[in-house]
């Protein structure tokens, strides 16, 4: 975009000042004409007035909140015009962005933007920065439209609504039973809205910092797992204590011992291949609810442990067995979901991290390990967990079906519920 207009191109510059003030004068002009209508029909006619204009606003709560909307939209993009013009983000006649649209969110506004002809959506996200600090928030976050590259989605952030809003719990805490076929719930996004994951055909990878809550939002969906008894579950622990609630809901529990893991991975393979060999003497292309093969979802904490640890022989043979099974495992009806600090490529090499099409980045120390787990260049959109609070645990921004990432926070199940619901999980498949 052009630099910020000079003396020359004031008068473009005042005519959008004015402009911005349309709803109010719009406001007051009717008003001191409804007025002087009034005062045509005798003594106290512009009291009468007033008084049923009172009266009107008084017994119409829609009404009276329509207006209060109108003005604040108003409001809101006087100041976003103005940033915009001191952050340089006009045109060569003193042209700007127009916002066409204003929505109150619990995080602040959300703006749609139409960008004027000659620029692109593009220059708004290059001056997200610059604009937060013009309007004296948190953060800007710039989404271009798929569609149209002169519209964006500008979301004002003008404070965490997560801040004040402890762990919710689990919807699925009090069922007796679950269907891993069925969206997973596992949060609350910035707007309240309940966030859900389909698992099948999908894999998972989360990564953050130690303490951000990588182990608690793993055990959500290890639940819905356990709780499907139509679901075979292999876990496989690096610590040994993160999962170790839930292994008597597994069918296999792996702690931190590359031989075993690489034997039970082996086995997972195997199966996956007699599944392919099913699919290919029934002719389908893929496992159906109603094929009646069981979804196989493998679990793994520590993800680092397994690809970095023991022997090398065993190491790169549990390397490959992971790849195989992310790579080829979603048409066989086989679900990964693994969790790791920062999955680097010195950690988790690219030809496995890049399989991986669900992300979530719980708190992270810099962008560069927030791009690490949702892909290149979401940070500089204003989707790092660098900014999540280090206190708030469990919050982070997935990217999953929609194909943007999602800020929310998961639900939590602490170590009662988590035993209630292993002990549930365990009894509905036998295995207690």
């Amino acid at each position: 975009m052009a630099e910020r207009p000079g003396t020359l191109d004031l008068l473009p510059r005042a005519f959008h000042v004015a402009w911005g003030w349309r709803v109010e004068g719009g406001l007051f002009v009717s008003s001191v004409v409804a007025l002087r209508l009034a005062g045509r029909l005798g003594a106290g006619g512009d009291l009468l007035l007033v008084g049923l204009v009172v009266i009107v606003l008084w017994r119409v709560p829609g009404l009276r909140r329509f207006l209060a909307g109108l003005l604040r939209a108003s409001a809101v993009r006087r100041r976003f015009a103005r940033a915009l013009w001191l952050c340089g983000v006009v045109g060569p006649w003193g042209t700007h962005p127009v916002v066409r649209r204003v929505e109150v969110v619990p995080a602040g506004h959300r703006l749609i933007v139409q960008v004027p002809p000659g620029h692109h959506a593009g220059h708004l996200l290059t001056a997200a920065t610059s604009l937060a600090a013009a309007l004296r928030v948190r953060e800007v976050r710039v989404l271009r439209s798929p569609t149209d590259a002169g519209l964006a989605t500008v979301t004002v952030v003008r404070h965490d609504p997560f801040a004040a809003t402890p762990s919710v719990a689990w919807p699925w805490a009090t069922f007796e039973r679950t269907s891993l076929w069925a969206p997973v719930p596992i949060g609350l996004d910035e707007d309240g809205h309940l966030v859900t994951v389909h698992l099948p055909e999908h894999n998972l990878l989360l990564g953050g910092e130690p303490g951000a809550g990588k182990s608690a939002a793993l055990s959500l969906f290890v639940a819905a797992a356990a709780l499907d008894p139509d679901v075979s579950l292999t876990l496989l622990d690096g610590k040994q204590v993160e999962l170790a609630g839930w292994a008597d809901s597994a069918e296999r529990f792996v702690g931190p011992d590359m031989d075993e893991a690489a034997l039970v991975l082996g086995d997972l393979r195997a199966e996956m291949d007699a599944r392919y060999e099913h699919l290919l003497a029934t002719r389908r292309r893929k496992i159906e609810p109603a094929d009646g093969l069981a979804l196989h979802v493998v679990v793994v904490d520590e993800l680092a442990f397994y690809l970095r640890g023991g022997e090398r022989a065993v190491r790169n043979e549990v390397t490959e067995s992971f790849r195989d099974l992310v790579s080829r495992g979603r048409a066989a009806g086989i679900v990964v979901l693994a969790a790791t600090q920062k999955p680097s490529h010195e950690i988790v090499p690219t030809w496995i991290r890049d399989l991986f099409g669900f992300r979530m980045a719980l708190r992270c120390t810099t962008p560069e390990s927030s791009d690490t787990v949702l892909g290149q260049g979401w940070a500089s959109q204003g989707f790092s967990a660098v900014v999540i609070d280090p206190a708030q645990r469990g919050v982070g921004f997935l990217l999953h079906e929609g194909g943007l990432p999602v800020k929310l926070r998961t639900f939590y199940l602490d170590d009662d519920q988590v035993a209630v619901l292993a002990l549930r999980a365990g009894t509905l498949r036998g295995l207690l």
